[in-house]
């Protein structure tokens, strides 16, 4: 198992025991609109995930969840130096959006950094340009990126730098998507196992039902 696969389960124990277990197994509320789509539901309901944000995209252009959100979003926190997991998962979301594209449906690809520290905006820009020409790069200062996360209930813990090598390290973090609608704000969250066919017929779904 690599360091990054390591890291990635690590994360996902410890955000368990931290309470960031709203993702929940239940039947279909018949009052949402959207139940037909859902695999499962969260604790207190969608209006627990998601919220306000200020961050700097990747041009350098401080902007906040209004402007990021203005249309129907797929999001994801992972960070640029990450060795397999986060471009697996991103591209993994890119195919999702590509599919829908094909179909004449438009859902905006979206990556937050959650390493400030070494993914300025013009380390964001390669990343998410190799990915999807539609995809949006962000990151921030640490407490604009903290926040974000936050909102989101996501989970980052930077490792141990490598002795020797400052600026080498791993960060803990947890790997779902979230497709977030502006009119409704979180709709609905993908783990890393879903495929990308998966993914988008879920996000049709939701989109033809709005």
């Amino acid at each position: 198992m690599s360091r990054a696969l390591i890291a990635v389960t690590s994360a996902v124990a410890v955000a368990a025991m931290l309470g960031a277990t709203w993702y929940v197994s239940s039947g279909p509320d018949q009052t949402d609109k959207y139940a037909q789509c859902r695999t499962g539901a969260v604790a207190g309901g969608t209006s627990q995930i998601g919220g306000a944000f200020t961050l700097v995209d990747e041009n350098g252009k401080t902007v906040t969840d209004k402007d990021v959100i203005d249309q129907p979003s797929l999001l994801y926190f992972g960070y640029t130096f990450c060795p397999d997991v986060c471009p697996l998962d991103n591209s993994r979301n890119a195919d999702a959006i590509e599919i829908l594209e094909n179909r004449g449906t438009i859902v905006k690809p979206v990556f937050i950094s959650i390493d400030p520290d070494r993914d300025t905006p013009e380390v964001v820009r390669d990343f998410t340009d190799n990915l999807h020409p539609r995809m949006l790069g962000l990151t921030g200062t640490p407490e604009q990126v903290k926040a974000a996360s936050q909102a989101y209930r996501t989970f980052y813990q930077k490792q141990k730098p490598d002795e020797g090598d400052e600026e080498y390290y791993l960060i803990d973090h947890s790997t779902f998507a979230y497709l977030v609608f502006p009119e409704d704000g979180f709709i609905e969250f993908f783990r890393r196992d879903q495929s990308p066919e998966s993914m988008a017929e879920q996000i049709q779904c939701f989109m033809d039902a709005r």
